[in-house]
């Protein structure tokens, strides 16, 4: 039997899910339920570790260790997430979510609103409660 695929082209089918380390995770947990009105679909007392939903994309959350010594989110110096990225259907919709989380408590908003390059994409950049960078776009294409 051959290792090789019969079937060019990529050997994965999209993302199953994401995995974000978080300081804290009932705040966190809150962010995506609460703010942003995902599915809690489970959790795991002992990791400890919750599981959320927006019925498209499964987010965990796994609690570190110990946060007060947990090295925070850098995009520039850390190797693993630059960024997580949700899409919306429209701009309407963007603006909405954007006055719903930049409002929320430990959210650092990053920057609101804008055209993404020389657009037509617009998004929004900010760090959830436990310092995950997340961008929410629209793109009209």
């Amino acid at each position: 039997m051959s290792s090789e695929s019969s079937t060019p082209g990529p050997l994965t089918r999209g993302v199953d899910h994401v995995g974000l380390a978080v300081k804290d995770l009932a705040a966190t947990r809150a962010f995506f339920t609460d703010c942003l009105n995902f599915k809690l679909i489970g959790e795991r007392e002992s990791y400890p570790a919750a599981f959320v939903s927006d019925g498209v994309t499964m987010i965990t959350l796994w609690q570190v260790s110990n946060p007060t010594t947990a090295i925070g989110f850098d995009r520039r110096n850390n190797i693993g997430l630059h960024h997580l990225a949700f899409k919306v259907a429209s701009e309407a919709d963007l603006r909405s979510v954007f006055d719903k989380i930049s409002h929320w408590p430990g959210v650092v908003v990053e920057f609101a609103p804008e055209l993404s390059g020389k657009g037509p994409k617009i998004h929004c950049m900010f760090a959830e409660p436990s310092g995950n960078r997340i961008e929410v776009a629209f793109d009209p294409r």
